[in-house]
């Protein structure tokens, strides 16, 4: 039997290339990931709006 592992939103913001698009994991308040692909142009506008709001 494997071993079974919580599914918690604990753990730190991933992001990866995978094949020709960008995976961002976003943990979760309520436990649990929010789970986003996106291309590398759409990646550039969310991290320059994100920039943008953060000052």
């Amino acid at each position: 039997m494997a071993a079974m592992k919580p599914r918690t939103g604990d753990g730190p913001l991933e992001v990866t290339k995978e094949g020709r698009g960008i995976v961002m994991r976003v943990p979760l308040e309520g436990g649990g990931r929010l789970v986003v692909e996106m291309s590398a142009p759409e990646a550039s506008e969310l991290g320059d709006a994100l920039k943008a709001v953060g000052g």
